[in-house]
C-alpha cells in the first residue's frame, strides 16, 4: 500500500481527496501547514507527495525547494493557480507534475498511479544501462557518468529513461507525455522541454550543440545512439 502525504489547508477538499484515493488502496495522510510539511516529507518519506500552493506557514514552492535535495520521490503540486508562470516555477523547485484545480478524481488517481509506478520501478523489463560513459540502474533509480552520480529528480531519472530506451529514435512530446504521465500532451504544456533542459544540464550536454539529447523541429526529442 503506497503512502501519499497530501499537503492541503482546505479541509473539505483534503477530507475528500482522502476517502477517494482511500478507496483505491492507498494510505494517505494529511498535514495543513507548510512549515510541518517539510518535517514530515523528510521524517516520514511517503511513497508520494501531493502539495497544495498556497499554504500558511510557507508555501508550496518554499516546501518543494527546502525537500528536493533530499526527498526523491514523485511531487505533485495540487493547486488553485492554473497559470503557465506557477507551473514553470514548481517544476524548475523539482515538482514532477503539476495539476490546477478543480481536478477529476479519476485523472488524479492516473496521475498517482503513473508517477509511483515509474518511481517504483515497474515499467521495463530492462533495469540497466550504459551508454557511452554513462551507467543507469532503474532499480536503484541511479545514474552515473564516468563513475560519478548525478543527483537527479524524479522527472529528470524518468525522463532520461525513457529518451536513453528509445535510443536512436525520435520520440514525440505526446509519446513523452504518454509515456511518462500516461495522458496526451496538450500541445501548450512547456514541462516537458523544461526538463530536457534541465536533464542536459545535469549531464553534461550542452542546449546549444547537444551530442547526447538532440531537438528535433516541431517534434519531439532523440537520445544519439554512441
Amino acid at each position: 500500500m503506497a503512502r501519499v502525504l497530501l499537503v492541503e489547508d482546505d479541509i473539505k477538499l483534503s477530507r475528500l481527496v482522502k476517502e477517494f484515493l482511500e478507496r483505491h488502496g492507498y494510505e494517505i495522510d494529511i498535514e495543513e501547514r507548510g512549515d510541518r510539511a517539510v518535517d514530515r516529507i523528510l521524517h516520514e518519506t511517503p511513497d508520494m507527495v501531493i502539495l497544495d500552493v498556497m499554504l500558511p506557514g510557507i508555501d508550496g514552492f518554499e516546501v518543494c525547494r527546502r525537500v528536493r535535495s533530499i526527498y526523491k520521490n514523485p511531487i505533485l503540486m495540487l493547486t488553485a493557480r492554473g497559470e503557465e508562470a506557477d507551473e514553470l516555477v514548481g517544476l524548475e523547485l523539482g515538482a514532477d507534475d503539476y495539476m490546477a484545480k478543480p481536478v477529476k478524481p479519476q485523472l488524479l488517481l492516473a496521475r498517482i498511479k503513473t508517477r509511483l509506478r515509474r518511481s517504483q520501478g515497474h515499467d521495463s523489463a530492462i533495469r540497466q544501462i550504459r551508454t557511452g560513459s554513462m551507467f543507469i540502474d532503474a532499480d536503484r533509480r541511479i545514474i552515473s557518468i564516468d563513475e560519478h552520480f548525478l543527483d537527479l529528480t524524479t522527472a529528470e531519472f524518468d525522463m532520461l529513461w525513457f529518451l536513453v530506451c528509445h535510443a536512436g529514435e525520435v520520440v514525440t512530446r505526446d509519446q513523452i507525455s504518454h509515456g511518462l504521465r500516461g495522458y496526451e500532451w496538450d500541445g501548450l504544456d512547456r514541462s516537458i522541454d523544461l526538463n530536457v533542459s534541465r536533464l542536459r544540464k545535469k549531464i553534461g550536454d550542452d542546449g546549444r550543440r547537444p551530442e547526447r539529447i538532440r531537438s528535433i523541429r516541431g517534434t519531439g526529442y532523440m537520445w544519439v545512439l554512441d
